[in-house]
């Protein structure tokens, strides 16, 4: 015999998800009171119907501002010449970059490593977002050897991308030397930056790009939401 409740939220599912279908990435649906007024139901119905909506990528939640459509994973190939603008443009997308914070502060252990520096040597900190049509798809921490780049931080925070500011610093060129994958988890300030809830899944790229003598110019670490990025490894 056929549960009517669970035929009921399925209905509610397959109904809102024709909807979905003519709505944009972003968009936010109705709050779930809505909903239950709008179906004639209680919200646990509703619940059920947005969960399996999710299951199926076609939304999200964002803890304190509701469920929105979701976008199509971003393709993002990772390459040894790797540029986030012309990568994305490419797919057409449209990119976008957030800085948040530009600082200079000695080198830790693992910096210093990469980057052929004394422990303690001063590098060049930023920190920002990487957004994809919009939306926030990634957080970056990048250490720059702030002796060898000099100037590199008025670059940065006149707005010019990380390839132009190396450029005006003397680097005409830069290309991958690694870059290593793992998975994690979201820790609460990722969560909040990525408008994601603490313990969601997470993509982590570390990674060394180089000049071109070989001299390390950048060592960075990006963490990618999951659910609105694939990652793909390609040749140049």
């Amino acid at each position: 015999m056929t549960n009517p409740e669970i035929a009921l939220w399925r209905q509610i599912a397959d109904t809102l998800s024709a909807e979905i279908a003519a709505a944009h990435p972003g968009d936010r649906l109705p709050t779930e009171a809505r909903l239950a007024a709008r179906f004639g139901v209680n919200r646990h119905t509703v619940r059920r119907a947005l969960a399996a909506l999710a299951e199926r990528g076609l939304v999200h939640a964002r803890r304190g501002a509701g469920v929105f459509v979701a976008a199509r994973p971003t393709e993002y190939p990772l390459t040894r010449r790797m540029r986030f603008h012309r990568a994305l443009s490419a797919t057409g997308r449209v990119p976008g970059r957030k800085v948040l914070s530009v600082a200079t502060a000695p080198a830790d252990s693992t910096e210093a490593r990469a980057l052929d520096l004394a422990e303690g040597a001063a590098v060049l900190r930023v920190e920002g977002l990487m957004l994809s049509d919009g939306v926030t798809i990634g957080h970056f921490r990048s250490a720059f050897p702030a002796t060898r780049l000099p100037g590199l931080e008025s670059q940065i925070e006149a707005g010019r991308g990380v390839t132009e500011s190396l450029a005006a610093c003397g680097v005409p060129d830069h290309a991958r030397a690694w870059t290593r994958l793992s998975a994690r988890s979201a820790d609460t300030l990722l969560a909040r930056h990525l408008q994601m809830r603490p313990g969601d899944a997470l993509m982590r790229a570390e990674s060394l790009n180089l000049g071109p003598d070989g001299t390390p110019v950048e060592y960075g670490i990006a963490h990618f939401a999951g659910e609105r990025v694939t990652l793909t490894v390609t040749p140049d």
